[in-house]
């Protein structure tokens, strides 16, 4: 058998064997598929919170996450936000959204919001899921939501000033005195900080007495439009009794609804003065002088030399009751030696 032959019944060997070895042993020829779609990798790049709509009792946190994504397809994506009360720990809400296949290198954001009490702070915890495992996590705190201001108080005019700069957000002028009663000249500055023209507005003044918080007067002016940038003065006359210190209370209205306070003070009692970041003052109050109990009236030294006397015995001075005691022991005995 020439060298040809014997190569040939070689090669045909071992593509027999190859056939019946694929034809006993399962898989022994892997199947022509294609590789398996690796998944990429996902981490929480930031997260940003803002305010979104502001009621009187609930505000809204828009929940921005962002993504990051890196190689591979991500499939199955959840985003789990929650809020958790900083004070009791009690989750208050939460919000799940399901996001797109993620594929190749991008940042993706995923916008959530979450309602909660308008009051307090919160933890707002972010926690992004793939297929049902947790793959990345993160938390920030918000405090301060009690200070959003809701849609119905929202307003660009605010009292010029508020008394930190030394000048009072509300003053007057004692424009007339008669029978023991004061009218006094009472305004305010209210400046429109925004870029529209303002909406009607209305001012409450009320003067109160110090002492007792009563209501001596009030009264109100109607302020009307202010043009952005431009600030209003109004003013009103209150009758008030003479003698006494007083809070000037501004109060801004719009709409029914209150939003924004200014107070100053009226000192009309000229022995004492008023401040205005006062809130709690008692001045004037009247209650009797200590009294013992004792209707003695007699001077006080009379009194102590007399408690001190009886506390001898009433007798000489030093010589009390102990001594009488030591003295009658001694009588005793020399009777005895003398029987």
């Amino acid at each position: 058998m020439n060298r040809e032959t014997m190569l040939a019944v070689g090669i045909a060997v071992v593509v027999a064997v190859s056939l019946v070895t694929a034809a006993v042993v399962p898989g022994a020829i892997a199947d022509t598929e294609s590789d398996p779609v690796r998944p990429g990798h996902l981490s929480i790049q930031e997260v940003s919170i803002a305010p979104g709509t502001v009621s009187g009792g609930t505000a809204t946190l828009q929940v921005d996450t962002r993504l990051d994504h890196s190689a591979g397809t991500s499939e199955n994506v959840t985003v789990l936000a929650r809020a958790v009360h900083l004070d009791s720990g009690l989750v208050e809400t939460t919000a799940e959204r399901n996001v797109s296949s993620i594929s190749g290198e991008r940042e993706v954001s995923v916008v959530q919001n979450l309602s909660v009490e308008r009051t307090g702070g919160y933890r707002v915890e972010t926690v992004v899921f793939r297929d049902d495992e947790r793959v990345a996590e993160g938390a920030k705190d918000v405090r301060g939501v009690g200070t959003l201001t809701p849609a119905y108080a929202d307003t660009d005019v605010q009292f010029h000033w508020q008394g930190q700069d030394g000048l009072p957000p509300v003053e007057y002028t004692v424009a007339d005195v008669e029978n023991n009663r004061t009218t006094l000249d009472v305004s305010t500055f209210l400046t429109n900080e925004g870029d529209d023209p303002s909406e009607e507005l209305r001012v409450a003044f009320t003067v109160r007495q110090a002492d007792s918080n009563v209501v001596a007067d009030r009264a109100s002016a109607t302020v009307g439009t202010i043009a952005p940038g431009r600030t209003a003065t109004p003013s009103v006359e209150l009758t008030v009794p003479d003698g006494y210190n007083y809070y000037l209370d501004a109060v801004l209205w719009k709409d029914g609804v209150v939003v924004g306070t200014a107070r100053s003070v009226a000192n009309l009692n000229p022995t004492e003065t008023l401040e205005a970041n006062e809130t709690v003052r008692e001045v004037g109050i009247e209650v009797s002088d200590f009294e013992s109990g004792d209707d003695d009236q007699r001077p006080r030294d009379e009194r102590t030399y007399e408690r001190e006397d009886a506390a001898n015995g009433g007798g000489i001075p030093g010589f009390g009751a102990g001594a009488a005691a030591v003295a009658l022991v001694g009588a005793l005995l020399l009777a005895r030696r003398h029987s």
